[in-house]
């Protein structure tokens, strides 16, 4: 199992990274709505904050294994989903 540390950079990482392209979107891209693009944008710094908060604080009475792989899958399913979102300002 990788540090907490790491987790929480790679979780920053990710985050950034979908951030960036939100900015990319709003300066290169055709005009899109900036409500839609705001609402991404909140959207992921929402995911962010909650998988900090979810690396942090084990819940109780889970075996860490379980928990953490349920904590991979939340976060690669939040990804894919701000990805269609980005995809769709196109």
């Amino acid at each position: 199992m990788a540090k907490r540390r790491d987790l929480k950079k790679a979780i920053n990482f990710m985050c950034s990274e979908l951030f960036a392209e939100c900015v990319a979107v709003m300066h290169y891209q055709k005009p899109a709505p900036q409500a839609d693009i705001d609402n991404v944008m909140t959207n992921i710094l929402n995911l962010q904050d909650d998988m900090l908060s979810r690396v942090c604080h084990v819940e109780p009475g889970m075996k860490p294994a379980l928990y953490f792989k349920k904590l991979r899958e939340d976060m690669l399913h939040g990804t894919d989903e701000i990805v269609e979102q980005i995809k769709a300002l196109l």
